[in-house]
């Protein structure tokens, strides 16, 4: 699922709306949005605001959390059981920025409003365990990692896994944030970006969430900061969660070449090797087309996308990701395309029976 963020008092309601109302348009479906900020001074202006554009994201179907921390519970007067006001708000689910001590978390998870409860993931500590050892409803749970306004402060790469794994092994599912690169709005008056990855943090909007899918942990991507352009938006509308979706550059591509690469459903063999991604099932198709011999370079680099020409026997029509450079002996392997220097570090994540495409 891939959402939006939004933050009521730092824009127009109107610019809100028009903001959520493009992005349902395109298929986002979940909000993030944060009253960490409110105080006793702003409280009423707050509430009257944040319940205008959530009912109007409901409206639109989409699935609102809300970021809300012991501090604004004593400033709204509510308490961990007794959650109507932000029920009343339109919120879905409330995102505990800080977590508590496992009984609590599992209380709020059997209380008397529907709302979910998302968990602050970017630490490794052992609460998941502690919160489901009390016997917490866990349809009611997921997890959602923190966004990192600070340059050189969002999590490295190694500590996100290990985090979300954590999650994940436990049967939550995860959110995450992506920075888009023409948004400049979030909850507080310094940043600098809003990705919960720091090697996110100037990559384009639809690398971060690929990447981000790619890694099998996470299932919602949101947008962290605000406004994100339209041309992003439309961008990361199109990215396929569910397996990668390679953009390249592409070579002048017979008919079958075409054919072979954007009408097929590719997929890694099981007994991988080092030096290639091999799509094998789909030769079968072309076993009595005829795929003439072009392009085929001495030496095949990291990111080639190949095809096996008529000179090629049995291996005629199969696919190759080049991992590794080697050799292209016999010029048995026509080059139609590579791999985006972005995208490169994907291939990566191609594993034994992964499943990818390529887009046109």
């Amino acid at each position: 699922m891939l959402g939006i963020s939004i933050y009521p008092t730092k824009s127009s309601i109107e610019d809100t709306i028009n903001y959520i109302d493009l992005a349902s348009s395109l298929g986002y479906r979940r909000i993030f949005t944060s009253m960490l900020e409110v105080t006793k001074e702003n409280k009423n202006e707050m509430i009257d605001t944040f319940t205008k554009v959530i009912h109007h994201a409901k409206d639109k179907g989409m699935y609102v959390s809300l970021d809300v921390n012991p501090r604004s519970f004593d400033v709204l007067g509510i308490d961990y059981f007794h959650l109507q006001l932000l029920e009343d708000m339109g919120a879905s689910a409330i995102r505990l920025d800080a977590n508590f001590d496992g009984m609590t978390e599992s209380l709020i998870s059997f209380g008397d409003t529907n709302l979910n409860i998302e968990l602050n993931i970017s630490s490794d500590t052992k609460i998941i365990e502690n919160i489901i050892s009390f016997k917490s409803n866990m349809r009611k749970l997921s997890g959602c990692h923190n966004f990192y306004p600070q340059r050189y402060t969002g999590l490295d790469f190694d500590f996100f896994i290990k985090c979300s794994k954590m999650y994940k092994d436990m049967g939550l599912k995860n959110a995450a944030f992506v920075n888009s690169q023409a948004a400049n709005i979030g909850p507080h008056a310094y940043d600098e970006g809003l990705p919960t990855l720091e090697m996110h943090r100037d990559w384009d909007i639809v690398t971060q969430a690929k990447h981000l899918f790619a890694t099998g942990l996470i299932d919602d991507v949101i947008i962290g900061n605000a406004f994100a352009s339209e041309e992003e938006l439309k961008a990361l509308a199109k990215v396929n969660a569910d397996q990668i979706e390679f953009n390249a550059i592409y070579e002048e591509l017979t008919e079958y070449e075409s054919d072979i690469l954007f009408n097929h459903q590719h997929f890694n063999r099981g007994d991988i090797n080092s030096y290639s991604i091999r799509s094998t099932f789909v030769k079968l198709e072309y076993k009595d087309k005829s795929i003439p011999a072009h392009l085929t370079p001495t030496e095949l680099h990291r990111g080639d996308i190949t095809i096996g020409n008529d000179s090629f026997g049995q291996y005629k029509g199969e696919v190759n990701i080049v991992k590794k450079d080697i050799p292209n002996n016999g010029g048995l392997k026509n080059v139609v395309g590579h791999i985006s220097d972005e995208e490169l570090f994907l291939i990566d994540y191609i594993k034994p029976w992964s499943k990818f495409k390529f887009n046109k």
